[in-house]
């Protein structure tokens, strides 16, 4: 039978310390909550290599008088609980004990400290639980950790590490809940000389939310704010279009402390079902202020778990105040619209839109989208082309094969829809500048026209020279494709069917045909006559 001994003092505290210090983000975890705990305001977090090499963590807190320093590295030293009886009430982020004597275990530590009622403050110095020095030094009121060479003495936990960036990463994402749980401390984060994070500590979740995750997801958030018999919540919840495919975006804190529970993760994806897709996780920064007796902290020496004396209420309690928040709620975004010139002329009717291929529009890029340009009012009240002052050359664009309205119908009252696809310039053009694509981005040709196009005429059709030019390989292709969309949408039959209604968003064009409503967006379709114009120059030439 193997002899049974006790352990040395150097093994037990490096196996305790293997307990409490995983990677750095968990010394920066325990020397914050103890900043916290000592009531700093500030507090300043410095790292180097991923905090593998460099920690130092400044805090404007109440420090440490001088002859409780050596204790305060021992183990099971706190200043946080005096009995057993007070594990029921904690209200301190920290209480074992087990922080400083774990990370003096393992790393190179210097302390600075001094108390608002000393003079002077003290440097205190241990390496691997060792002391090394310890003197009366000139320092500001508060406390400053520096944490050197972690995991120097224990090479197999330095070895399983990550890289310095992912190490650096995993401290970002703990300040950054570090300082939405106390949004009233002002937090700042330095990695590698650069600042990260600066909050302002002006105790506004809302703010904080801003600073962290930006404009976008806090113009979606819902408020919470309800009490009953056993527990207090506040916050924000995200609405459904804020969603990732993880848990990152769940936040929430008992009592100010951030933890991971399994029973409020449950309830608040429960209750988001049904207004998010599957394996899509909502976002969430809930505050919960509970009864210390309903609650046991003393689950895990990170402090990362608890539990809880009443499951099934808090989790059917938290399962309808966010099913409540979420229900009879308008969850369409909001899309802004630029408001419509409505044209002011009296006695006079506004010209309707007309069939593209009838009314000759010049097609041009306008801010990345086609862009039908003016057609002038006609005698007689008719709408048509409007020949040029000094010649009566007007420029007569290649067919679109998408849906263009045959039929007129009378204006709506309003207007400014119609009248944002009429023309405000017509611009008569050469043969040669049509041939030039990249000059002006035009794609027309020349005809003379010994009158205005009137606008009782059924059908349109290209210039006779262009038309000819058209290789009967082209029109088989396009007739195939014509009859595969939208039942015959596009044919020649269905034009005196269609009715364009309207310009959306100065984007898309609204056509109505038989019961069926068309949206052509005007890129697309500026993009189908540039191909199909150079397509007709390629096989011309």
């Amino acid at each position: 039978m193997p002899e049974i001994t006790l352990l040395s003092q150097e093994t037990i505290d490096k196996i305790a310390a293997g307990e409490v210090v995983e990677r750095p983000s968990s010394v920066v975890k325990e020397l914050v909550e103890n900043a916290i705990d000592a009531k700093a305001t500030a507090v300043t977090v410095e790292i180097k290599e991923g905090g593998i090499s460099f920690i130092r963590i400044t805090d404007n807190g109440c420090g440490i008088e001088r002859a409780q320093v050596p204790l305060a590295f021992l183990r099971h030293s706190t200043s946080k609980i005096k009995s057993v009886e007070d594990l029921m009430s904690i209200t301190s982020l920290g209480f074992r004990g087990e922080a400083l004597s774990s990370i003096a275990a393992v790393s190179q530590v210097e302390l600075i400290t001094k108390t608002y009622g000393e003079l002077t403050g003290t440097r205190y110095v241990i390496e691997g639980s060792k002391e090394k020095e310890n003197e009366e030094i000139g320092a500001p009121e508060g406390t400053t950790f520096i944490v050197r060479n972690l995991f120097y003495n224990t090479p197999a936990r330095r070895k399983f590490l990550k890289t310095a960036q992912t190490e650096g990463n995993y401290i970002n994402d703990l300040m950054e809940r570090l300082a939405l749980s106390h949004p009233g401390v002002s937090f700042k984060f330095i990695n590698n000389g650069q600042t990260k994070m600066h909050t302002s500590g002006n105790s506004r979740e809302k703010d904080m939310i801003y600073h962290i995750y930006g404009r976008d997801i806090t113009s979606g958030l819902l408020e919470i704010d309800h009490k009953n018999e056993y527990f207090h919540v506040k916050g924000f919840i995200g609405k459904p279009l804020i969603s990732r495919g993880n848990r990152n975006f769940e936040n929430y804190f008992i009592n100010g402390r951030y933890i991971k529970s399994a029973l409020l993760s449950k309830s608040i994806e429960e209750a988001y079902k049904g207004f998010l897709m599957q394996h899509q996780y909502p976002f969430c920064v809930l505050y919960f202020s509970m009864d210390t007796d309903l609650l046991d902290v003393n689950v895990h020496p990170t402090k990362m778990e608890l539990r809880f004396s009443n499951n099934e209420a808090i989790y059917k309690t938290l399962f309808e105040i966010i099913r409540g928040a979420l229900t009879h709620k308008d969850f369409i975004p909001e899309v802004p619209v630029q408001e419509e010139k409505i044209r002011k002329r009296e006695n006079i009717k506004a010209p309707l839109p007309e069939p593209f291929e009838r009314r000759g529009v010049e097609m041009v890029r306008s801010g990345g989208r086609f862009q039908p340009q003016d057609i002038q009012q006609g005698t007689g009240g008719q709408s048509g082309f409007a020949a040029s002052k000094e010649n009566e050359d007007v420029q007569t664009t290649i067919p679109m094969q998408s849906a263009a309205p045959q039929k007129e119908s009378a204006p709506p009252e309003n207007l400014s829809v119609f009248n944002s696809l009429l023309p405000k310039k017509e611009t008569a053009v050469t043969e040669q500048s049509a041939d030039r694509v990249s000059e002006s981005n035009t794609y027309t040709v020349s005809k003379p026209v010994p009158q205005p196009i009137q606008a009782d005429k059924t059908t349109a059709s290209l210039p006779e020279e262009t038309a000819a030019a058209l290789p009967e390989s082209k029109v088989t292709y396009e007739q195939q494709e014509l009859a595969a969309v939208s039942e015959g949408f596009l044919t020649k039959d269905a034009k005196k069917k269609h009715k364009i209604i309207g310009q959306l968003f100065d984007t898309y064009w609204m056509v109505e045909y038989e019961d069926k409503l068309f949206i052509i967006d005007q890129h697309a379709a500026h993009e189908k006559v540039l191909y199909e114009t150079s397509y007709e120059k390629s096989t011309i030439n």
